[in-house]
């Protein structure tokens, strides 16, 4: 029998998914050309990254000229940031394709290294931009019309729960009848923990079965980098779009506000810190740019890894990358 070493020199994708990502990559580049939306590159490395307690980024060091004692860098989470100070500089709509990086443990749909595809239009809703996002999906993978959903029905439907009104109690209470045991670490003075369980081990695996839905309307402690709408409740303009049980795409109507920006970064540090995790310092660049002025505009992120595992119903993500961590 061959031993490992013998074999880690293959792709884990077949030569057949390999040749269908390279037809997919080149259907997105088409769709966009023909819609007039600007492909662009921006940086890998950052003097920053994200706040956000879930998401951890990979850090290197520059030792050139300029940075005698090293500079350290680290690589991206996603290229918003970026991408959010061209449109301040009057870019127009903006896609991007390309790697991003997340130091997070390797699984089924998860690499530490995959692609992504994120654009920009302004002007657009939410609404226009789901639609964009349906359009784009259906053409590549064939995707029937998607359904569309808010977060409080989705929870109605799916775990009998209301998730703007009910307690902590009572989500505990819907996770015990569902037999989902308490995660340690989560108290009870963590809601959106409770939400985000209930979601995971309840809601999602329930999601675009049969056909794509959007999921819309989120809790407005769950906003990101999302604008809030008044209301009662409250919600984040941003959605999810779900594709057999997977998230797929995460879009926003993006926060201008960079006063509002500011203390939501500040509120993910303090949250780092009682987690005991590193500070991450905000990004004064994007600050600076909101500051300036960005355009009203939606914007929206696509796994193109988990695309791709959809059209080909891959049981991992390993079959549709050629090489994933395991064989670097």
């Amino acid at each position: 029998m061959q031993d490992n070493l013998s074999i880690e020199w293959l792709p884990t994708a077949s030569l057949e998914n390999l040749r269908l990502r390279a037809r997919v990559l080149a259907a997105i580049r088409a769709f966009f050309s023909e819609r007039g939306v600007l492909e662009v590159e921006t940086p890998i490395l950052s003097s920053t990254t994200v706040t956000d307690p879930h998401l951890h980024s990979f850090t290197t060091c520059y030792t050139g000229p300029g940075a005698p004692q090293g500079r350290p860098l680290c690589l991206q989470t996603s290229p918003e940031f970026a991408m959010k100070r061209l449109l301040a500089a009057g870019s127009g709509p903006i896609y991007q394709l390309g790697k991003v990086f997340r130091n997070e443990e390797a699984g089924r749909r998860h690499n530490p290294e995959f692609t992504l595809l994120e654009w920009y239009r302004p002007e657009f809703d939410l609404a226009a931009l789901m639609s964009e996002v349906e359009t784009l999906v259906g053409l590549l993978i064939g995707a029937p019309q998607a359904e569309r959903l808010s977060y409080a029905d989705a929870f109605a439907r799916h775990a009998g729960i209301n998730p703007h009104a009910a307690t902590v109690a009572e989500l505990k209470y819907c996770a015990l009848i569902q037999n989902i045991s308490e995660p340690p670490g989560l108290d009870d003075g963590d809601r959106d923990g409770w939400l985000d369980l209930l979601l995971t081990h309840v809601v999602e695996p329930q999601l675009g079965v049969g056909r794509p839905v959007f999921i819309f309307d989120y809790p407005p402690t769950q906003a990101a980098l999302a604008r809030v709408r008044p209301g009662n409740p409250a919600v984040a303009e941003r959605f999810e779009l779900y594709i057999n049980g997977i998230e797929l795409a995460n879009g926003y109507h993006e926060l201008g506000d960079a006063g509002e920006q500011r203390r939501r970064f500040d509120v993910d540090r303090a949250k780092r810190r009682a987690a005991g995790l590193p500070d991450i310092l905000p990004d004064e660049r994007l600050l600076a740019a909101l500051q300036h002025g960005l355009p009203d505009c939606c914007g929206v992120a696509l796994g193109v890894d988990r695309l791709l595992m959809i059209a080909v119903k891959a049981q991992t993500i390993d079959e549709v990358m050629a090489f994933p961590v395991c064989r670097v």
